[in-house]
This record gives structure tokens, C-alpha cells and sequence, in this order.
């Protein structure tokens, strides 16, 4: 792609509202995680005890906090594929549709 096309497809308000929405959320997924990982970290270091209550047997507070982490990066991976395969996917078609004629002089 030359960069006369690229730059007008840059310049379009559908790939600006694209860029902004997917920089948005991935942003706020991010401090998300970030929160919980080191909200996880945290309490290792500075609150052992809670971790290290026994809630059954074996098993202590910090085994089922440890799951919830690693799941709510699943959780949150998958809410940002959810939105990439709607609502990003859809404004990308319409990007791709809105600039068809330049695109197709390209290949």
C-alpha cells in the first residue's frame, strides 16, 4: 500500500474511532490486570498471614486468590476478543468498504 493511501485511511473518522476505542480498552485491561497481579503480589509481601489462613485441609486462602488471578486474564482476554471480533471488526469492514476502490488500485 502506498503511503498516500495509507495516510487517507489514517485520516478517515471510521480508523480514528477505531484506533482510539482498541487503544482505550486495552488500556484499561491492562491497569486491570495490573491491579490484580500486583494486588496478588502485595499481599504476599506485605500481608503473608492472609495468604497463609488455612480454608480447608491443605489448602490456604492464597491457592484460590492465585486461580482467580490467572482466570481473570482468561476473563479479560476473553472481553477483549469479544470487542475486537464485534465492534472492532465491523468499523474495520467499514474502513475496508469506505476505501475499497483505493485499496483495489493497490493489488
Amino acid at each position: 500500500m502506498d503511503k498516500s493511501t495509507a495516510g487517507r485511511i489514517a485520516s478517515t473518522p471510521q480508523f480514528i474511532e477505531l484506533v482510539q476505542k482498541r487503544r482505550s480498552l486495552a488500556w484499561r485491561l491492562t491497569i486491570i490486570m495490573l491491579v490484580i497481579y500486583y494486588g496478588f503480589i502485595a499481599l504476599v509481601a506485605f500481608a503473608p498471614g492472609i495468604i497463609g489462613e488455612n480454608i480447608g485441609g491443605a489448602v490456604t486462602f492464597g491457592l484460590p486468590l492465585g486461580i482467580a488471578v490467572i482466570l481473570s486474564a482468561i476473563i479479560l482476554t476473553a472481553i477483549y476478543v469479544r470487542r475486537a471480533n464485534g465492534e472492532f471488526d465491523r468499523l474495520s469492514n467499514q474502513i475496508v468498504a469506505a476505501n475499497a476502490k483505493y485499496l483495489e488500485r493497490v493489488r
